[in-house]
């Protein structure tokens, strides 16, 4: 049988299954790929996401295909990693696309926009609706290729030094939020910072800014943001499932073997269900130990969810006007978005309330 006819028809993990990876793999030469995240090594799931592609990616290649990953800061800036890999400096990357939302507001709806997708949709509209191809026929306008690289779930709405009970309370609020989420911020009052992960607490302490968002309590709780803002509100009403990607130079994957890349594909597909299992089994602890040391947890007030919500909207259809990029993916994650919801009411929602509910 053909080499190519036989990936075709087993796929990777047959391969593996039947020993003939060393078939495979040794007929091609060692490839070394550098990775630069946009995360600190001591956040060790958005971190670890990249470890855990690389080592997937060496042992199903017996070596041959390795790749070092860099923490923020060590090749390229943490919010510099898309020209870094569209420039060729490194051949991937893994970050929030959002994060680059000031290139062009499309990059957010690959990652998370307020009110948007929670993460089993994210990952239904990537896999299964026109959310992969619709993205990466716009990362393919910045040389990259992209493929979904892990999902915190349903963040929380960050740390305040004083706790937020109305809407008007947004108003002059200085805080550390990124992207899209931060024009809702605007438009209600507040004045939205940008900074890296290894800035907010020093920011928060010194009170150049009066509150932040992070992640979730897994995240936060390494950070240290309960020692100087106490109010933990809840939720994140613009990350309701924000995915995180591996960007790849699209030269350097065209490069690669058909074998190499489908590595790749089923390493990135292992490390995007790491990455949430991690934080759904550490976050309830996580939660336990910060109200213990005294954190308040306090839902978001609904005149400010209520306002967003709002403001979210309008804004969507103000970048549908201006901007053919977002108006053609919106419109799909849009029509995808009313859909799953509809589903998700009953069987999953239902579900869920009554369970946590229940006394067990």
């Amino acid at each position: 049988m053909q080499r190519r006819a036989f990936i075709g028809k087993t796929g990777v993990a047959g391969i593996l299954a039947a020993g003939a990876a060393p078939a495979v793999v040794h007929s091609q030469s060692t490839i070394r790929w550098r990775l630069a995240s946009s995360f600190p090594k001591s956040l060790d799931a958005l971190f670890g996401t990249s470890e855990h592609l690389a080592k997937k990616v060496s042992d199903m290649t017996g070596g041959k295909f390795q790749i070092s990953v860099h923490a923020a800061g060590e090749l390229v800036p943490p919010f510099g990693v898309v020209d870094a890999v569209q420039n060729e400096t490194v051949e991937m990357a893994h970050t929030a696309p959002y994060y680059f939302f000031g290139k062009d507001d499309t990059f957010a709806i690959g990652c998370a926009i307020p009110f948007g997708l929670n993460s089993r949709q994210m990952t239904a509209w990537m896999f299964e609706g026109n959310g992969l191809k619709l993205m990466r026929e716009f990362y393919g306008n910045y040389n990259i290729v992209n493929l979904p690289g892990g999902n915190t779930g349903a963040q929380m709405g960050g740390w305040y030094r004083k706790q937020v009970k109305s809407v008007a309370d947004m108003k002059g609020l200085k805080i550390r939020i990124s992207g899209f989420a931060g024009k809702i911020v605007e438009r209600m009052g507040g004045v939205p910072q940008s900074l890296p992960g290894n800035e907010i607490y020093q920011a928060l302490e010194k009170g150049a800014i009066d509150a932040a968002e992070w992640t979730v309590p897994y995240d936060d709780q390494k950070l240290g943001f309960q020692r100087v803002a106490p109010f933990y509100h809840y939720p994140g009403w613009w990350e309701g499932g924000p995915e995180l990607d591996f960007f790849i130079n699209s030269k350097a994957w065209n490069a690669l073997p058909a074998e190499y890349r489908a590595v790749l594909e089923a390493a990135a597909s292992s490390a995007h269900v790491w990455m949430q299992a991690r934080y759904d089994a550490h976050n309830p602890a996580a939660l336990k130990q910060l109200v213990q040391a005294g954190t308040k947890v306090v839902g978001m007030p609904k005149d400010v969810l209520d306002a967003a919500f709002k403001h979210t909207m309008d804004i969507c259809n103000e970048l549908s006007e201006k901007n053919p990029h977002w108006k053609k993916v919106y419109a799909d994650y849009s029509a995808f978005r009313k859909d799953q919801n509809l589903w998700f009411r009953f069987c999953e929602a239902g579900f869920d309330r009554y369970m946590q509910a229940a006394s067990l």
